[in-house]
């Protein structure tokens, strides 16, 4: 049996709807730091209609829509006339360093979903593979943070309503000429007075010069008056890390939800990064303040169930984890 040709053809182009994806590259990756630390692919899509946007994928998304590809058509599984040789996706690594496993698969990436946007058209209108592709609105509130090649999104901005004195409002001073390249970046020229309206991302802000107002690079100005801190920009999770009759309190950022239970190896894996070179344990206080160690998901239940909430903040989590090293027994009242 042979397989149907793979290029689409200009009249095979012209029966796709406008919104299906034509087109995707990798932008950027960004690590996402949770629980676990994991990394997101930053994909610039293109459609048939000439719009492109962002959308956030791990590459457990793209294993499993290769998955169900090769099952619904790969020349194995699939069902005449719709089967197709499906491109190669690079293979789950389980063992080495996060950042570098990520870097790597950029080229792959990019080369797989060239391949596989090139499929017949019958395939691009596959429902597992638009929805892939397609901006939800979670992707279209992300804002990159800082795109290799590309200009981050943005919202369109409004002309600021401050009535403070000018003394009082946050500002900046530019060091150097900036001209934006659309219209919501802000041109302006070294020693200009910028007042800045809010944070885009790490590397951009927004602000206005006389009656322009738009996006800019942080690195371009000097900040003279800086913008309050946001209210609760992430979660905290107070720990106590008991060692040598010393009790050690840290808050470690998340950017889990606070009412989010994580699993025990979620929770073991952040832990473990904090107190890096130490074989540490988790555990949780009873009411009489004894610490009871937790060892499976089940106890993260139970360490949530029966959390006592504390005053800390809005942003803290209900619950607090003990830390200690495996080998120090004498943290529990009887021993294990």
């Amino acid at each position: 049996m042979s397989l149907p040709r793979q290029l689409r053809d200009e009249s095979d182009f012209d029966q796709l709807p406008e919104d299906v994806a034509v087109s995707a590259h990798v932008a950027d990756v960004e690590e996402r730091r949770g629980f676990t630390a994991y990394f997101v692919f930053v994909i610039e899509v293109k459609n048939k209609g000439g719009s492109k946007y962002f959308i956030y994928r791990r590459y457990s998304q793209f294993f499993n829509l290769h998955a169900k590809l090769e099952l619904n058509y790969g020349s194995e599984n699939g069902m005449p006339p719709y089967v197709c040789t499906l491109p190669t996706l690079a293979p789950k690594i389980y063992v080495g360093n996060k950042n570098e496993i990520a870097e790597s698969r950029i080229p792959l990436l990019n080369g797989y979903m060239k391949s596989l946007l090139n499929s017949p058209v019958w395939l691009l209108l596959d429902e597992d593979l638009r929805i892939f592709f397609y901006q939800t609105s979670f992707d279209s509130e992300r804002v990159p943070r800082a795109l290799r090649r590309l200009r981050p999104q943005t919202r369109k901005v409004k002309r600021s309503s401050q009535h403070n004195s000018e003394v009082d409002r946050a500002r900046a001073e530019a060091l150097f000429d900036f001209k934006g390249n659309s219209a919501l970046e802000l041109t302006f020229k070294s020693g200009d007075l910028i007042y800045l309206l809010s944070r885009i991302n790490r590397d951009w802000m927004e602000g206005t010069v006389g009656d322009r107002t738009g996006i800019f690079p942080h690195s371009f100005v000097r900040i003279i008056k800086d913008l309050p801190e946001e209210q609760n920009p992430v979660s905290l999770l107070r720990c106590y890390f008991h060692d040598d009759d010393i009790c050690q309190i840290r808050d470690i950022s998340v950017e889990e939800d606070v009412k989010k239970c994580p699993s025990y190896k979620e929770l073991l894996d952040l832990i473990r990064n904090h107190f890096p070179g130490v074989d540490v344990v988790l555990n949780m206080q009873d009411n009489e303040g004894e610490l009871i160690r937790l060892t499976d998901d089940s106890d993260m239940e139970l360490l949530v169930t029966k959390a006592r909430r504390k005053t800390f903040g809005n942003n803290y989590f209900p619950w607090e984890l003990h830390v200690t090293r495996n080998g120090d027994l004498e943290v529990y009242g009887t021993g294990l």
